[in-house]
């Protein structure tokens, strides 16, 4: 048995310096246009919006925690997530897009790799011997690719790549671009990182203030902040996760004055949120519906509502911006020459 388990430690080592050193190339496949740079996929969405799509008022963008392979979610908890979002929010469109990978391929979907992915996977959900090693791969995986879109040299191509796939997915899902209407990017674990590091892009793409909500977010002091209008950072005093990442990013240190954080923080553009209790995810994290709060509310519920509230800001923001934009391309009637000729008030 000893020597099984330390087969099993050496393949993960191993595929954690592997990840590691491929990490990269895909954004700098993509950069250089081997894998496509998704022009033709924009172009087929803007052709096809979907019935209904006018009467969304705001777009929400859901960019999943490092345990996932695909855009669409297989996380129970992460699923009752983006429903009790739709129920509560029907006026809003929520998206979903795979954050660890700019040519938006799925792990089990990659031509090389994918049967490897495949079985992780399904070896993951099995809760099998080899459930918490493969588990454990598919996150070291994904954050490397957290780490690329971080990094300073790697990442401003990976973060335009990731906007660029987050704009063909609000396009496809309604969303007309000019039109101002509010996005909202949900950042769950590592996706907070590519949330912030694709805001900069996507408000010069789509020509509005773009709000990132992130739940437990690992994020570094990425240039992408000053791109966003608001960055509100959901964190429970149990989860040592998004605590510990700050010892990776010393950008976000309160010493280092002059970084693109501690910038926003000064300005006003990022709140702290504090969710009580709750820990990074599994039972007791902020998408449990069975722990609950002292008001009696799940974690999932106060989650749930703590969007909502902000969602509801934005949309409050979003219409004093148009009204003020208006106001000031009004010309006062008042004023006009012909009027004040006839002595009109």
């Amino acid at each position: 048995m000893g020597f099984d388990v330390w087969n099993l430690i050496a393949i993960a080592g191993i595929a954690l310096l592997v990840g590691g050193l491929l990490s990269p190339l895909e954004t700098l496949g993509w950069w250089a246009g081997w894998f496509g740079r998704g022009g033709s996929e924009l172009a087929l969405a803007e052709q096809t919006r979907p019935e209904g799509a006018d009467e969304q008022r705001h777009f929400l963008v859901f960019l999943t925690g490092v345990h996932s392979v695909s855009g669409q979610t297989f996380a129970r908890r992460e699923q009752n997530l983006l429903r009790e979002l739709r129920t509560r929010l029907p006026d809003s469109a929520v998206v979903e897009v795979f954050p660890y990978s700019v040519t938006n391929r799925a792990l089990t979907g990659q031509r090389v790799f994918g049967w490897f992915w495949r079985w992780a996977l399904s070896m993951k959900l099995s809760r099998r011997t080899l459930a918490g090693i493969a588990g454990m791969v598919i996150n070291l995986r994904n954050l490397w690719q957290v780490a690329v879109s971080a990094d300073r040299r790697y990442g401003p191509l990976y973060n335009q790549g990731s906007a660029e796939l987050i704009v063909g997915a609000l396009v496809a899902s309604g969303y007309r671009i000019g039109s101002g209407m509010p996005v909202t990017l949900i950042g769950y674990s590592g996706g907070g990182q590519v949330a912030v590091g694709a805001a900069g892009h996507l408000s010069e793409m789509l020509a509005c203030s773009i709000r990132v909500i992130s739940i437990g977010g690992v994020m570094s002091s990425d240039p992408g902040l000053h791109g966003v209008h608001r960055l509100y950072h959901l964190a429970g005093r149990g989860d040592m996760v998004q605590r510990l990442s700050l010892l990776f990013f010393p950008g976000r240190w309160r010493l280092v004055t002059y970084s693109a954080w501690n910038q926003a923080l000064a300005a006003g553009r990022i709140r702290h949120v504090d969710l009580g209790p709750m820990n990074h995810t599994g039972a007791g994290g902020y998408l449990d519906s069975a722990s609950f709060l002292d008001d009696s509310r799940s974690y999932l519920q106060a989650t749930v509502d703590e969007i909502a509230r902000i969602v509801d800001e934005a949309e409050v923001e979003a219409a004093q911006e148009t009204a003020a934009a208006s106001t000031m391309l009004t010309p006062d009637s008042s004023q006009h020459p012909a009027n004040l000729a006839q002595g009109r008030p």
